[in-house]
């Protein structure tokens, strides 16, 4: 339930922010930050809840990034709802929602970004080269802005997962990322923004994809051929009514490079359905 010793509070500017991170942290006060791009659903909420449950404060912010998107790629249209937004917000126990336009956060003159290697290498970055350099500049931007103790990421974007523990770590941030599982639908399809964007027809082949890496997964563990089974997968997607398929790909867990005898490992897809991106993954 939310903390009726201090509602909910919307900032817009970094003084505002500031001051109320401040006033959040009376009495040492534990804060926990989780940063989206808006149009929040239920894997957002919960992770919203589980942050919660891991500091005595939760900071949101909402801030769709232009950096991580190239020009052609859907900025424009991206699903933006605020009020809707704020009023789910209200029941999560969220204390501060930071609502940052792009000139507070990329005032003029602002000319600065962060590169990653190692876990952003591959996978996403073969086809989005921009796409961790933008996500790794506005994190690192939010996190010295709301300077948090901890923060949640949810695993669905477990490349970027990997990317964010990698930068906390190599900067000394001396914050806590803490992992939350992918949420899903009854039918097994990854909580997502832009599952918006499916119509009725896309929606329903849409579950096939996490249906298609848990078959990888049982085949993989039986014993079969990885590429082999990953190779028949692509073609039950492709016939199935998916479209490009960016890559399907069974990697190390932690570096998300090549596999490591005795070491987790992780299938991690990207595929198009229509004119909708869908990712997910799953630990094997």
């Amino acid at each position: 339930m939310p903390d009726s010793a201090f509602p909910l509070t919307r900032v817009t500017t970094v003084a505002a922010l500031c001051a109320t991170v401040a006033a959040l942290r009376q009495d040492g006060a534990k804060i926990a930050f989780v940063p989206t791009m808006g149009a929040l659903h239920e894997g957002h909420l919960a992770l919203v809840r589980h942050a919660r449950t891991r500091a005595d404060k939760v900071v949101v912010s909402i801030f769709v990034n232009p950096l991580q998107f190239a020009p052609s790629e859907d900025l424009d249209r991206y699903p933006r709802n605020e009020a809707g937004d704020i009023a789910l917000l209200q029941s999560t126990g969220c204390d501060l929602v930071y609502l940052p336009t792009v000139d507070v956060l990329y005032p003029q003159g602002f000319v600065s970004r962060i590169e990653m290697t190692g876990p952003a290498m591959g996978l996403e970055t073969d086809v989005r080269p921009q796409f961790f350099s933008g996500v790794a500049t506005v994190v690192m931007k939010l996190f010295n802005q709301v300077r948090p103790d901890l923060a949640v990421f949810g695993e669905k974007d477990f490349q970027q997962l990997a990317v964010i523990r990698a930068m906390v770590r190599d900067f000394d941030l001396g914050l806590e990322v803490v992992p939350y599982p992918t949420m899903r639908e009854a039918d097994g399809l990854a909580m997502s923004s832009r599952n918006a964007y499916l119509s009725r027809e896309e929606r329903a082949i849409a579950p096939r994809l996490h249906a298609e890496l848990e078959e990888i997964r049982s085949a993989v563990l039986s014993g079969a051929d990885a590429e082999a089974v990953i190779a028949g997968a692509k073609d039950a997607l492709t016939t199935a009514g998916f479209g490009h398929i960016d890559y399907v790909a069974l990697r190390d867990a932690e570096t998300l490079g090549e596999i490591r005898a005795g070491l987790p490992r992780r299938l991690l897809a990207a595929v198009w359905l229509g004119k909708t991106r869908l990712i997910d993954n799953i630990a094997v």
